[in-house]
């Protein structure tokens, strides 16, 4: 009986590990794909912020969407992210203070500064996306993390196109693989409504 069970936890186990590499090739797949295209709002994961200034990762993606948005790809852009390290300045603010010292209208910017999670901030980003009739979206953050907010926005039945923010350099690809890997268990966390 004993070795029934651990055989079955070994399958188990197996199956699921085998599940998360399966989703690990997805997103790697997905992280190089830039399908933007019109949409109804350019949407920007949120990053770390210093004091009020973007960090070198979230400069990258608030520039990427500016380009999208300079090409006439969706009239707004909607940044995300609440407070991290400071309390004083949440990374949706930091965003859109960003983005109107480089032109972008004020009221071509939403903000939502509340998530302390993806989840959180996809929530919120959805939630203003319903109020304000918009349906359509390009996604801008890392390309490890463009396939799990696909799904979460695709789940709100909300179209959803990634854009992959550019990288100076190449990264280090058993960096990008364990990105790709951790991505792939936050995933399989929300599909069992763990917010993540």
């Amino acid at each position: 009986m004993r070795r029934a069970a651990l055989l079955i936890l070994l399958v188990a186990f197996v199956l699921l590990l085998g599940y998360l590499f399966y989703v690990a090739r997805q997103i790697e797949a997905q992280s190089t794909t830039d399908d933007a295209r019109a949409a109804d709002v350019i949407i920007v994961m949120g990053a770390a912020e210093y004091r009020g200034h973007p960090s070198p990762v979230l400069q990258a993606r608030l520039n990427h969407a500016l380009v999208l948005y300079l090409k006439g790809m969706a009239p707004y852009i909607l940044t995300t992210g609440g407070a991290g390290g400071d309390p004083q300045f949440t990374e949706g603010d930091v965003g859109r203070e960003y983005l109107t010292r480089h032109g972008v209208p004020a009221n071509a910017i939403l903000t939502e500064n509340q998530g302390a999670t993806t989840s959180e901030s996809l929530e919120a980003a959805a939630r203003t996306m319903r109020r304000l009739n918009l349906h359509s979206c390009i996604v801008v953050s890392d390309g490890y993390h463009i396939y799990r907010v696909k799904r979460f926005l695709q789940a709100h039945n909300i179209v959803v196109y990634g854009s992959p923010r550019p990288h100076a350099g190449s990264p280090d690809s058993t960096e990008l693989h364990w990105l790709y890997f951790k991505q792939a268990i936050g995933f399989a966390l929300w599909q069992l409504g763990i917010e993540v």
